[in-house]
């Protein structure tokens, strides 16, 4: 792990194999709710991880205990909070959602349980989704006077296309893990929560095996290029690969690939 990452008081972390930084939502009793605290410490982490990863190449991020990923924001915190509380509040988890899209680092979520509101939003603000089989989603902000906030109208839509994200928000209604899957914003679908973890540990293994550089200007590439016309995604595609000739990492994998070895990658 990276020296310059804390210890959090609602984040579990640990590194399960090298490069690889596994982080737990840990508020089981609470459903893993996203209080304030929820919110600082999502934020830090994302924000060290994206000045200074150190040697982690890969981030799983999944929930405490069998029921939920996480519930959404903390509605008994939130009870009876005033107005300018609120938005203060609100201000600090969209600073940390929009960390979480702009970490250079790829994140897997790996969906424990029930991922409701702001829990289904960092779901989608994730690089891609394995889900137990149990789980279930929901934008459900509709249902209290209020709307996604996290992201979730764009993320929903670029995730499952438009007249799906409008059906799902409109009407708050839960929604399975088979139809997230089929709709695509869950890659895979495991059976139990031991199967869900050790598949996304080897896919977090595979990325963390290859040259990180690489991964991140990739990832950088797609994120920015969606935004955009194919043609300009293009060119950006191409400053992103020229960042690449000139890294040792590049002249290992060359290197290497001719005298049929595993490469070394130095993210250098």
């Amino acid at each position: 792990m990276s020296t310059s990452i804390p210890p959090y008081q609602t984040l579990l972390l640990d590194t399960p194999a090298p490069h690889v930084l596994s982080v737990t939502l840990n508020r089981p009793d609470a459903l893993n709710a996203i209080s304030t605290q929820v919110g600082r410490d999502l934020f830090d982490l994302w924000t060290r991880l994206t000045v200074d990863a150190g040697q982690i190449r890969c981030v799983i991020l999944t929930g405490a205990g069998e029921r939920a990923f996480c519930a959404g924001g903390d509605l008994k915190e939130r009870n009876g909070m005033s107005n300018e509380d609120w938005r203060l509040q609100h201000e600090l988890f969209e600073r940390g959602f929009m960390a979480l899209a702009e970490c250079p680092i790829p994140v897997i979520a790996a969906v424990n349980g029930h991922a409701y509101g702001g829990g289904c939003e960092t779901v989608l603000g994730c690089d891609f989704v394995y889900a137990v089989k149990t789980a279930r989603f929901a934008l459900s902000e509709v249902r209290l006077g209020i709307m996604p906030g996290g992201g979730g109208t764009q993320t929903l839509a670029r995730a499952v296309g438009e007249r799906r994200a409008k059906e799902l928000i409109f009407s708050a209604r839960p929604f399975s893990a088979d139809e997230a899957q089929c709709w695509g914003l869950v890659n895979r679908v495991l059976d139990d929560i031991p199967s869900l973890m050790a598949a996304a540990l080897e896919t977090a293994n595979t990325i963390a095996s290859n040259a990180p550089l690489s991964v991140r200007q990739a990832k950088k590439s797609i994120h920015y290029g969606l935004q955009t016309d194919l043609m300009t995604g293009y060119r950006f595609e191409i400053e992103a690969y020229n960042r690449l000739v000139v890294t040792e990492d590049r002249l290992e994998g060359v290197r290497a690939f001719n005298e049929k070895r595993a490469p070394v990658f130095r993210a250098r």
